[in-house]
């Protein structure tokens, strides 16, 4: 039986509760069988499971369920909801929802592939990064959906400001956000590098 419906001024009806929450958890469960067959392990190997790991050069960086990359995450859902507004407006909420879930996935398996794993050990100050945990890869596309939702709900003023207050916070926190995280992968620059280990 669907939950209730919420009003939504971005689709102009309700939310069809039922299907999202459907299409969220088929999608996660999908993406957790496919990186467990990529041999990521399913919790961190440190023997903890914690809500936050404050520290990014820590062997729980990217295992727990939260951590300071999950502000990128949340501003990929803001990213793709206005990806799919423009080139989809007139499609279902819970329709882009599954397209941004596709992308966000998408991305989550790349990026826990061997090739990117040993690009990020080669070319960013994450040298110690061996992949996600399962469950930190699933909480980062759920954190892409909350994302996805702010940006359906809020003004864009609010999301555009949100955006740029993690960046800059990520960056004075790790030296690093997703700007960053994009450049050192596809042109890492050494000065980059230097700055972001401390040199």
């Amino acid at each position: 039986m669907n939950a209730s419906p919420v009003s939504s001024k971005a689709t102009g009806s309700s939310w069809p509760w039922g299907k999202i929450l459907f299409i969220i958890g088929i999608t996660t469960a999908i993406q957790a069988v496919i990186l467990y067959m990529m041999g990521r392990v399913p919790v961190c190997e440190c023997g903890t499971i914690r809500l936050f790991v404050n520290e990014v050069n820590s062997n729980e960086n990217s295992q727990q369920f939260f951590d300071w990359y999950t502000l990128s995450h949340i501003i990929h859902g803001f990213l793709f909801y206005g990806l799919f507004w423009l080139i989809a407006p007139k499609a279902p909420l819970h329709v882009r929802l599954l397209l941004a879930l596709g992308l966000e996935i998408g991305w989550e398996l790349v990026e826990n592939s061997n090739f990117i794993i040993d690009r990020y050990r080669a070319n960013t100050s994450s040298v110690d990064y061996f992949g996600d945990s399962i469950l930190n890869s699933v909480f980062d596309t759920l954190s892409m959906v909350l994302g996805f939702f702010l940006a359906a709900r809020l003004p864009i003023w609010v999301i555009v400001a949100t955006a740029v207050f993690f960046e800059i916070l990520a960056l004075i926190v790790i030296r690093d956000n997703l700007i960053l995280n994009v450049i050192m992968l596809l042109h890492p620059f050494d000065f980059i590098r230097q700055w972001q280990s401390g040199s």
